[in-house]
């Protein structure tokens, strides 16, 4: 049985920064992750993919960020459980939280911080044929490493931010041979800034692009080798290429989570914005996963909701301690750890 302070679900950007804030106060954390490493979406899903709105870096990349809240971490020696769902939550007689794994392994905790983002996701696959056949042989729902693109030919479908992003890094970083971004509409849902780029790159002709426009089918033996396009008018085309990307979004999931008798909303966790406790006394939810009246889904905001927690959870663990704000500038982080 693995014992701790704060048992964290979810070990993206939210629930890193808790074990920093958790260990100025000399509290243990241990983390709980179904992904095989540290990070969350930032690792799995877009580490390549600049982030603008963390104070003090105008820009950094997601699995920089990652990379540094690990550092950041790393003088509170935080335990991980990796490659594991958390499953059941229960009630020991002492009251602290018992928390079993999909794996079987067992946590105890006072308290239980859930910091899992949107929980689980899931693509939003398109309706074709033999889709399924070429997945991870020519077909990917999400760009992990830009370097399996070097020298290819590249297919982006969709019209929001992630297809914009990676259509305009592919091209501007020289990494594919030819990008073509295909989008069912004449408009794009993506930020204004990036859709005036990738129109700008496909009037420099640096990329192909198609508007009102769809992918119907897929076509290979094995390995996707061509793509057909149905314009608005009908008429189709192929294409051949490499790789096809249709970024639709992701389906988010609570998974388990969502049957923990916890008041949900939407698929959040409701809320209570003083410390961001939960309905469950000892179980609070931080980052993406919760919801209050003006939430915003940024990890600025998340790293502000964890720091308020931790304050809270303190005070539930030592009732009779006094809790004495002290300064990082002052004390300096080693200060807090001896």
């Amino acid at each position: 049985m693995i014992k701790t302070d704060i048992l964290i679900i979810g070990a993206g950007p939210c629930g890193l920064f808790t074990v920093f804030e958790a260990g100025l106060l000399k509290l243990r954390c241990h983390l709980i992750d179904a992904l095989p490493q540290p990070g969350g979406q930032c690792s799995e899903i877009y580490p390549k993919k600049p982030i603008f709105d963390i104070p003090a870096y105008p820009e950094i990349l997601a699995g920089e960020l990652v990379d540094k809240l690990m550092e950041q971490a790393a003088p509170f020696n935080p335990g991980f459980t990796l490659g594991e769902r958390a499953e059941v939550v229960e009630k020991a007689d002492d009251g602290d939280f018992l928390v079993t794994t999909n794996r079987g392994t067992v946590h105890k905790a006072p308290i239980l911080a859930i910091a899992g983002g949107l929980g689980s996701f899931e693509p939003r696959k398109p309706p074709i044929e033999r889709l399924s056949e070429f997945e991870d042989n020519g077909v990917e729902y999400m760009i992990k490493d830009p370097e399996v693109y070097r020298n290819k030919h590249v297919v982006i479908s969709g019209g929001g931010d992630s297809a914009l992003d990676w259509t305009i890094y592919l091209t501007e970083q020289n990494i594919a041979d030819s990008v073509t971004l295909v989008h069912r509409r004449k408009g794009f849902r993506g930020h204004p800034d990036s859709a005036q780029k990738v129109i700008e790159l496909s009037e420099a002709n640096r990329i192909n692009l198609v508007t009102e426009a769809e992918v119907i089918n897929v076509h290979g033996n094995g390995v996707l080798q061509e793509i057909t396009i149905r314009h608005k008018d009908k008429s189709e085309q192929k294409l051949a290429l490499n790789h096809w990307v249709p970024l639709f979004g992701l389906s988010p999931k609570l998974g388990p989570i969502a049957d923990w008798c916890l008041d949900v909303t939407k698929n959040s966790i409701e809320v209570d914005t003083f410390d961001y406790s939960t309905n469950i006394d000892g179980i609070y939810a931080v980052g993406d996963c919760n919801t209050y009246p003006g939430k915003l889904n940024l990890i600025l905001c998340g790293f502000h909701e964890a720091t308020l927690m931790v304050q809270s959870a303190f005070k539930r663990i030592y009732p009779d301690k006094n809790l004495v704000l002290k300064y990082t500038t002052v004390n300096g982080v080693q200060g807090f750890n001896e």
